[in-house]
């Protein structure tokens, strides 16, 4: 196992999200949810993360727009970082295979735009 110093950032996220995890699951007694409902309440959780987010850059066009703060919406971002991360942990995935799973679908999604896939309807050229 690789020390804290090894790990790579993403590595270090992962770490540092298991051990809040473990710490609240342990301090809050959670130790019988299953993994269906941490997906469930992970998901909830990040749902109102991303409201705040919006809220944060005026979504609302029938109200006065206030001035956006950029260390609120990245704070927000960070919110949803947590989530996202804890969700993977639940799920069983490592930094290495969200990096690696991020890596193909990327390509994917270029292969997409470029008539490369065997997926149809998002050719440039089909327009």
């Amino acid at each position: 196992m690789k020390s804290f110093e090894e790990m790579d950032k993403l590595e270090r996220i992962f770490y540092m999200q298991n051990m809040f995890d473990q710490d609240l699951i342990k301090n809050r007694h959670l130790e019988d949810i299953d993994m269906p409902n941490w997906i469930q309440k992970e998901t909830l959780a990040m749902l109102s993360e991303l409201a705040e987010l919006i809220d944060e850059v005026n979504f609302k066009w029938w109200k006065n727009p206030k001035e956006v703060s950029e260390q609120r919406v990245k704070e927000e971002l960070v919110d949803i970082l947590h989530f996202f991360t804890a969700m993977c942990l639940h799920a069983g995935m490592t930094a290495d295979e969200l990096y690696e799973m991020y890596m193909e679908k990327n390509k994917e999604n270029f292969d997409r735009q470029y008539g490369k896939s065997t997926k149809p309807g998002y050719n440039l050229n089909d327009k």
